[in-house]
C-alpha cells in the first residue's frame, strides 16, 4: 500500500466518522476486524493489500487528529467556501478537504503542495469536476491565507 492508498483510506475512515456518527477509534476498530477490509477491495484497487504497521500509524495519526481537531478543520472550509455553508458541500469533499488540511498543518512530512495534489486527484475520483475546482479553490486559499502565515 502507498502512502497515497494510506490518505484515501483515511479519507474514507474520516467520512464514516462522520456519516455513521462514530469515533476516530470505532472507525479505526472496524477497519481492521476481520472480513471488513476485505469489503473495500471490491471497491477499489487500491486497497488490494492491508495497511502496514507503518501505514495504519499514519492513518491513526491522521484520522483521530483530524476528529480532535474538527471543528478549526471546518471553520477553515467554511472560511474559504464563500457563499456556501459546509452543509451544502459534499461529505466526501469535506473529509478530502479535512485530511488535506490536517496534513498541512500537522504532519511534517507532507509537502502542502503534494497533500492538495493528492487531495484534488482523490476528488477526482469520487466527484464530479466543478466539486474538483471547488475543493482545489478551497485548498489553494487555505494554502495561501493560513499554511503560509505559519
Amino acid at each position: 500500500m502507498t502512502r497515497t492508498n494510506a490518505r484515501e483510506l483515511a479519507c474514507q475512515l474520516v467520512f464514516e466518522t462522520g456519516f455513521r456518527h462514530l469515533t476516530a477509534q470505532e472507525a479505526l476498530d472496524a477497519l481492521m476486524q476481520d472480513g471488513y477490509y476485505e469489503t473495500l477491495k471490491d471497491e477499489a484497487d487500491s486497497f488490494s493489500e492491508k495497511p502496514t504497521d507503518k501505514q495504519l500509524a499514519y492513518i491513526t495519526a491522521i484520522v483521530q487528529g483530524v476528529q480532535a481537531r474538527q471543528t478549526e478543520l471546518e471553520g477553515y472550509i467554511s472560511r474559504f467556501s464563500v457563499g456556501w455553508s459546509i452543509d451544502r458541500i459534499s461529505r466526501v469533499a469535506v473529509a478530502i478537504m479535512e485530511v488535506c488540511m490536517y496534513e498541512s498543518l500537522y504532519v511534517d512530512d507532507v509537502p502542502v503542495g503534494a497533500a492538495i495534489n493528492e487531495a484534488v486527484e482523490l476528488t477526482r475520483r469520487y466527484e464530479d469536476e466543478d466539486v474538483v475546482s471547488f475543493v482545489n479553490g478551497i485548498l489553494g486559499r487555505f494554502a495561501r491565507e493560513v499554511v503560509e502565515q505559519c
